[in-house]
């Protein structure tokens, strides 16, 4: 069989870039995010300093795209490609509204960016761990980011926790049911602000952010732990954060 490969969804220039780069240390992988201008430049990146690494438009929300990343894949890798680790990085958009001004559809984003995505992403790259029990030098584990409203559904927070909530109940499920089946299966509550382009202007003061490395290195331990101490959960959060 070919090598496992890890598979990435929700990359950009922070966390997802940082668990890119952390896990083609070892294996191929493959990058996905709706724009290719988003994992283009961590693509090349990989390549040049001598990993491999393959970008694929994907919309995660639409199971037919998914369904043709699998398909771009087994095109790359061979059609008995496996797969090592599969993190789900993707999330709907981050809105902080009051409730009575949220509208239907930005409830309806929120849940096709998470929970719908989460759902394809699951279904596509399971069979693939599954696969992989046998050639992976580590448990096949399957990954997802959260957040502090995964565990808090904060005032004006109502469409982020909710869809945050529900990946965190979808991956709550998913461990119970493929851990015995030799599956790591992780939720991470990403309890704080992390460091990315998108942030770098906001003073939180020392160590007020949290390195996306930091994040990468997380999860990387979550994929090498034996399956006789599987971690369902952690959070990481920097130490001056309150909580």
């Amino acid at each position: 069989m070919s090598k496992p490969i890890a598979i990435i969804a929700g990359v950009g220039p922070g966390t997802g870039a940082a668990i890119a780069r952390k896990f083609a240390a070892t294996y191929p992988v493959a990058l996905l995010s709706r724009k290719p201008d988003t994992y283009e430049p961590i693509v090349a990146e990989i390549n040049k300093s001598g990993g491999k690494a393959i970008g694929i438009s994907t919309d995660v929300s639409d199971s037919k795209s998914v369904k043709a990343m699998v398909e771009k894949l087994k095109e790359e890798y061979g059609k008995d490609v496996t797969c090592a680790a599969a993190i789900f990085n993707a999330s709907g958009a981050f809105v902080r509204s009051p409730f009575l001004e949220l509208t239907e559809e930005i409830m309806d984003s929120s849940y096709a960016g998470s929970v719908k995505g989460s759902f394809n992403f699951s279904q596509a790259t399971l069979p693939l761990l599954l696969a992989a029990r046998e050639s992976s030098p580590h448990p096949p584990s399957l990954i997802f980011t959260g957040a502090t409203a995964s565990v808090k559904g904060s005032a004006r927070f109502a469409a982020f926790a909710t869809m945050k909530f529900a990946l965190r109940a979808m991956a709550q499920s998913l461990a119970r049911e493929f851990g015995p089946q030799g599956v790591h299966v992780a939720h991470a509550v990403i309890d704080g602000v992390i460091d990315i382009p998108r942030t770098k202007e906001w003073d939180l003061g020392e160590g007020g952010k949290i390195d996306p490395s930091a994040i990468a290195d997380a999860y990387w331990h979550l994929h090498t732990q034996p399956k006789t101490a599987f971690t369902w959960e952690i959070d990481i959060r920097p130490g001056v954060e309150k909580w």
